[in-house]
């Protein structure tokens, strides 16, 4: 922990911050939101994040976050793919490539040389303690962030291993308190995850989202018949297995079951002045490719929130519809 210290802004009024959730390729949502924010002139002094919300985070405070908003709405899963490097310890995928890429691309900076202030949260996995990343090398930072047990390997940090924040901390209000924040805008993204898998899917998202799956763990050498179609729909299988789930299935929606139930906790005891929730449960943990998408349900979710923002801020928000 430490002491709140003063954000960098030469702004008179209330400071705000701005607590970016875990949520896998959901996270692109946040672009949405922060599209809007800026457009209604509301400009967050304090910057936040867990997992992608790390990840946009530290595009917002380097001044990179419309070169990121771009490059997400022109991915495609091949290009996706092509940034995911495979592991046999620790986890499916190394993160290197993912990372170096985000260096060369946006972020290769320390925390002191961002234009705002900025934090991300990681988890300790041997002890389970909640680790506050605010000091070095930014992008390192952020690996840690999104190290989704069982997907991204762990990363090394002062002798500690690291994981992904939303294990502990999915919407990291408490730390953009601690820094200084008097009203915080909290973005959580799991509000619509619980039962997802369970839901029809249309028919035109059918195609997309399963051929994704089936390339992705084509790619990290696994085949679908050992893990399953990911979508809640079963490969044929003996009467007796005949409702079972794949196991990506189980796996997903056990960790979205424990995001979700951590971060209502958390919010509960640590509420936000202002909490945005888009609607992502169309969008699956992998689906990077469908930012687009993401970015319309941010963009929606933050305009009906817009009384509210206006009421929390009071005079410092302009009323744009007058």
């Amino acid at each position: 922990m430490f002491e709140p210290m003063p954000p960098k802004s030469d702004k008179a009024g209330p400071v705000i911050g701005l607590a970016l959730g875990s949520g896998a390729a959901r996270g692109w949502a946040h672009l949405g939101v922060l599209r809007v924010l800026a457009r209604e002139g509301i400009e967050p002094q304090i910057i936040c994040g867990c997992s992608i919300g790390a990840f946009v985070g530290a595009a917002m405070a380097s001044g990179d976050l419309e070169k990121l908003t771009q490059w997400a709405e022109a991915l495609k899963w091949q290009d996706v793919v092509s940034l995911l490097d495979v592991s046999l310890r620790g986890g499916l995928i190394k993160g290197q490539k993912l990372i170096q890429f985000f260096e060369r691309n946006f972020v290769d900076r320390d925390f002191s040389q961002l234009d705002r202030r900025f934090a991300c949260v990681a988890t300790e996995l041997e002890t389970g303690r909640e680790v506050w990343l605010r000091e070095g090398s930014v992008s390192r930072a952020v690996r840690a962030s999104i190290a989704l047990p069982g997907l991204f390997t762990p990363i090394p940090r002062d002798g500690r291993l690291l994981v992904d924040g939303g294990l502990v901390n999915p919407v990291p209000v408490s730390l953009c308190r601690a820094m200084g924040a008097d009203i915080v805008i909290a973005v959580d993204l799991g509000s619509d995850m619980v039962g997802r898998a369970w839901r029809p899917t249309p028919a035109d998202e059918e195609e997309t989202t399963d051929g994704w799956t089936e390339r992705l763990f084509a790619r990290l050498g696994l085949t679908m018949s050992a893990i399953g179609n990911g979508s809640g729909r079963s490969a044929p299988s003996p009467a007796t297995e005949a409702a079972l789930p794949s196991l990506m299935t189980v796996l997903t929606s056990s960790i979205n079951i424990m995001q979700v139930r951590i971060a209502r906790s958390r919010l509960a005891g640590e509420p936000a002045d202002v909490q945005i929730s888009p609607r992502l449960g169309h969008i699956g943990t992998m689906d990077f490719h469908r930012a687009r998408e993401a970015i319309a349900e941010g963009e929606a979710a933050v305009t009906n929130m817009l009384p509210a923002l206006r009421h929390a801020l009071g005079h410092t928000l302009p009323d744009q519809s007058a």
